[in-house]
């Protein structure tokens, strides 16, 4: 299972946008990270990604959640037993306007 976690975290993090990525279970515990993000972050996404879940509990996809601060964003996704933790920070000008 932990290849599967390592090979997961290196996709998400070769995308073009992403600065660090993490996965933690349903404890909030950090099963893995790559590039620049705090391992403690695990923890809130977790508690952020169980709170959204309730607003509609009878969905049949995973809540996404999205926070933006100044030209940095951060997506949080639970799916299953597992919460996904993604940094991202627009490399171009075009990525930029999109934003605003």
């Amino acid at each position: 299972m932990e290849q599967q976690l390592e090979k997961v975290l290196a996709e998400i993090a070769a995308r073009q946008d992403t600065v660090g990525a993490l996965l933690a279970n349903r404890q909030g515990l950090c099963l893995g990270t790559k590039g620049d993000i705090d391992p403690n972050v695990s923890g809130i996404g977790m508690a952020i990604s169980e709170q959204v879940a309730k607003l509609e509990p009878n969905a049949t996809a995973p809540a996404t959640i999205c926070l933006y601060s100044g030209n940095k964003r951060c997506v949080i996704q639970k799916d299953g037993e597992i919460t996904g933790v993604i940094f991202k920070q627009p490399t171009g000008t075009s990525a930029t306007a999109t934003i605003n």
